[in-house]
């Protein structure tokens, strides 16, 4: 496509779309801007990489509004727009082939249960289980190898890669994303503690429930509630290699970066920004729009909405930072301690 089209797609999402150079030039496909060579497009939104807009032999460059372009020349032009990162995203869209997970239709050797409902479009693969009572909306994607145990509602447009597990009763929304090796409704970790040293398992009767627009990462553990649900609500995103307890509520459009554990029972905000390896001990509520940094240890509720905590135990990042410089002093003022402490007893001639 002409670097005009690509203008005019753009148009869609950005209301100011400047062209500086030549549309009549042919793009056929993305690339790294110091990868890039003739024919691709790349980006610029972080200013460490402006050094690359000299140098880069791509052919288009979308940059923001307020980045200084060399002197038009035949051979680069650029897109100027609010947002690059966002619009090489639409881009990239518009170049990224098809993924078949599973052809449409109903593989022989997948095996559906009794009274299943299928939508309109729906494409199971091989090997791929559908339990008793399930319901699949139109243009759901079930893949290879994946489970569906009794009574699980998934929603219209909904892609299961090979190998995704959904325990029994687990409900998905529209437009829902879970890629492979993740399992969605196992028991949650309950078991009550005997005089004996013994534990007695709790029965998790609950279910998980997933809302529209989220999107789950591969060998992620999504537990079922004690009684109740298990809520992953609408537009959140979650990385590889996360575990959920029974009986969380992760809040609408929150992140959660790789290999975060989140304990039962936690309620987390809307719009928050969960980094890698963050714990969270069970029974506590973080507000809304709060950050938690990698590798935080988040021990108590939080109210005040819009934070960013780190360290372990988590605290607001200013006072965690003083402290952690507080730290990286404790030799020196020891030895000021020290020679003060020497200083003293000659004085007092001890």
């Amino acid at each position: 496509m002409t670097i005009y089209e690509i203008k005019v797609y753009l148009e869609q999402f950005f209301e100011e779309v400047e062209l500086v150079g030549n549309g009549d030039n042919i793009i056929d496909g993305p690339a790294k801007i110091e990868d890039a060579g003739k024919g691709n497009v790349s980006f610029v939104a972080n200013d460490k990489y402006a050094r690359f807009i000299g140098s880069t032999n791509a052919s288009l460059l979308i940059v923001g509004k307020k980045t200084p372009t060399p002197k038009y020349s035949d051979r680069l032009s650029f897109l100027k727009v609010k947002d690059p990162y966002t619009a090489f995203v639409f881009v990239l869209q518009r170049f990224a082939g098809p993924r078949v997970i599973a052809e449409p239709g109903i593989d022989p050797a997948a095996i559906i249960g009794q009274n299943v409902t299928l939508g309109k479009n729906v494409a199971v693969g091989a090997y791929a289980v559908i339990g008793d009572n399930c319901v699949i909306g139109d243009n759901t994607v079930i893949g290879p190898h994946a489970v569906l145990m009794a009574g699980v509602v998934a929603g219209r447009d909904c892609l299961l890669y090979p190998g995704v597990v959904c325990y029994d009763g687990a409900i998905l929304g529209d437009r829902v994303t879970i890629h492979s090796g993740t399992v969605v409704g196992a028991d949650g970790f309950g078991f009550a503690p005997q005089p004996d040293g013994s534990y007695v398992k709790i029965p998790q009767m609950g279910i998980v429930k997933i809302e529209d627009d989220v999107e789950i990462g591969a060998n992620n553990t999504i537990d079922r509630a004690t009684m109740g649900s298990t809520v992953i609500e609408k537009g959140v995103k979650i990385d590889n290699l996360v575990q959920i307890a029974h009986n969380c509520r992760i809040g609408e459009n929150t992140v959660i970066a790789s290999q975060a554990g989140i304990s039962g029972s936690v309620k987390i905000g809307k719009s928050c920004m969960i980094g890698g390896q963050a714990g969270f001990a069970g029974h506590i509520s973080l507000a809304d729009k709060t950050q938690v940094a990698a590798k935080a240890g988040i021990s108590k509720s939080t109210s005040e909405s819009g934070q960013t905590l780190r360290g372990v135990p988590a605290r607001p990042i200013r006072e965690q930072l003083r402290q952690e410089a507080m730290l990286r002093n404790l030799e020196s003022m020891k030895k000021k301690l020290d020679a003060l402490e020497a200083e003293v007893r000659k004085i007092s001639g001890q």
